[in-house]
């Protein structure tokens, strides 16, 4: 059973997802929120596996919202669910520790797949998201003065990580084990002095030294 928590301040929005997360096997929904403020509360008592969370929200924006929640409860795992889809956003809310950034515009079925994955140690994002991201690679040149010593396997597991990939995609993507990416990603997050895939993500994204 994964355990989701919603924040979205639109109540017609927040409740058609609590009734597809609650009417899915496997799912149950353990906490519906408005605002951050009230989700950063509520959550000490009903704590979910993955929180689905909103960037314009009333109050505290949704970006401040996942880097708290990221410092507070570092497990639970944050899929920013948003109309916004430009480069800042992204950049923002992958460096405030997202595990995964959809639009609203993503069909139930899909929705509930990411939310599979993230939970499983996948990064979800929308194929215009990934895009986005990937411009943001093309769009620079060259290497960082600091590429912190990545060999060239590891930088192909980074720019997977990058684009959203589970364990097991990258695995079959480069003709490894399982295993084998654990090893890698150990060494990535030693090298890069991080300890989740999105401060990963967010250190390749600050030094540009992933090409696309």
């Amino acid at each position: 059973m994964i355990f989701v928590s919603i924040v979205e301040d639109n109540n017609g929005v927040r409740e058609g997802l609590s009734a597809l997360v609650n009417g899915t096997d496997g799912f149950k929904c353990v906490g519906k929120y408005s605002s951050c403020e009230d989700a950063l509360v509520g959550i000490e008592n009903d704590m979910p596996d993955v929180m689905l969370m909103d960037i314009g929200l009333p109050g505290m924006s949704g970006i401040a919202g996942v880097r708290l929640v990221k410092s507070k409860f570092p497990d639970i795992k944050v899929l920013m669910l948003t109309v916004y889809e430009n480069n800042e956003r992204v950049f923002e809310a992958i460096c405030a520790g997202a595990d995964g950034y959809l639009l609203k515009t993503t069909p139930p079925i899909q929705l509930l797949q990411a939310i599979r994955e993230i939970q499983e140690g996948g990064a979800a994002m929308s194929p215009a998201i990934s895009r986005k991201v990937l411009e943001m690679f093309q769009h620079s040149h060259g290497k960082s003065s600091e590429d912190f010593d990545l060999s060239e396997r590891e930088r192909e597991v980074l720019q997977h990580l990058v684009q959203g990939n589970s364990y097991k995609v990258i695995a079959e993507t480069l003709f490894v084990s399982v295993h084998t990416v654990h090893f890698h990603i150990k060494n990535i997050y030693r090298k890069l002095h991080v300890s989740s895939k999105s401060e990963a993500v967010a250190v390749a994204l600050r030094h540009r030294f992933v090409s696309a």
